[in-house]
């Protein structure tokens, strides 16, 4: 056989194609939890060949279409876990990215500086699914080979699965359940008090960095936090600075520097709004949990996986705790087989 005629006959006759754009959104876009989306609009970003089969890619409230970028690795916010050969192989697949509705990306969101008492109507993870179907009619893709949604992107695959099961073939779900945990529920709430108060001190910014900052110490586990930041406090212009402290408050600057108060208001409310009858996702899922996250203990994904119909359960140890989906592709790679059908 002639290897042109063979588009998987060599990964180097593939073309890195790079698409992207904003979509309008059909108006009126109503929302799952009432009010409509004003001006409704949808980015993304689709990388790889057209011949190779599709895979959403979705991660966190932080994450955006820049899925990776081979160019700029740095840029991909999973570029540790997307890429030529990485554990979702772009050699393999092509990998489609989205900003999403209501965060700091170019998909619509809350205005700026709005009022805390004016708040944009509430978005639901469903809302989310509901705009990556407008997406997929515009792109003329009828089905995807996956998608792979990680933590708030875990929750819009299965809200996905259980509304339009007919648009994608599998889904790869990584610390995200049905729902959210109450403890979880409790900080996020805890954080956004603390955006809120800030805003009405006119000091939103400063707000946001303390929410990211408490954010941070949930991310992770106890084990990693003893590991790096059992030192002794330093004293630092008359009081002491704790090695932890110091982490804790320049993630939380390099945050706010990047996102907005009213997405993150916007995204972690959804997180906790989020419902999915997961005895109704009728889409085979792979289901990925970590022992170590306190966010979505390992509980919870054992729970997801009996109740979702046709589901396979992978769960790993990290000390990254819920942050293992961001650092840990080694482990993850085998979660990942059904996606390639190997499965």
């Amino acid at each position: 056989m002639n290897s042109q005629s063979n588009p998987h006959s060599s990964t180097r006759q593939l073309e890195p194609l790079v698409r992207e754009g904003v979509l309008q959104l059909a108006e009126p876009f109503v929302l799952h939890l009432g009010g409509t989306l004003r001006e409704p609009k949808l980015a993304w970003r689709l990388a790889g060949d057209a011949r190779l089969p599709l895979v959403l890619a979705i991660g966190g409230i932080s994450a955006h279409r820049r899925v990776f970028d081979e160019h700029e690795p740095a840029a991909g916010w999973w570029h540790e876990v997307v890429g030529p050969g990485k554990a979702l192989d772009t050699a393999r697949l092509r990998v489609l990215g989205i900003d999403y509705l209501g965060g700091s990306g170019a998909s619509s969101g809350p205005p700026p500086g709005a009022a805390p008492g004016d708040a944009p109507p509430s978005i639901a993870s469903v809302d989310q699914a509901a705009a990556i179907v407008q997406l997929l009619d515009h792109l003329g893709i009828a089905q995807l080979r996956a998608v792979v949604g990680a933590s708030y992107g875990a929750m819009v695959a299965l809200a996905l699965g259980e509304r339009w099961p007919g648009r994608v073939a599998r889904l790869v779900v990584v610390s995200g359940a049905d729902r959210a945990h109450p403890m979880a529920t409790a900080w996020r709430t805890v954080q956004r008090r603390t955006v809120r108060f800030a805003q009405q001190q006119g000091c939103a910014a400063e707000g946001l960095q303390l929410a990211r900052a408490l954010a941070m110490a949930t991310y992770r586990s106890p084990e990693e936090f003893v590991a790096r930041f059992a030192a002794p406090p330093q004293r630092v212009d008359g009081r002491f600075v704790f090695p932890v402290e110091e982490y804790l408050f320049a993630r939380g600057r390099a945050y706010a520097a990047q996102y907005r108060p009213e997405s993150f208001l916007c995204l972690s409310e959804s997180i906790d709004l989020h419902r999915v009858d997961a005895a109704r996702v009728a889409v085979p899922a792979t289901v990925v949990g970590v022992r170590e996250d306190q966010l979505v203990p390992i509980e919870d994904m054992r729970a997801l996986a009996a109740r979702l119909p046709e589901a396979r359960l992978h769960e790993i140890s990290s000390p990254h705790g819920h942050d293992a989906f961001l650092k840990e592709p080694g482990q993850l790679r085998p979660a990942f087989d059904c996606v390639y059908g190997e499965c």
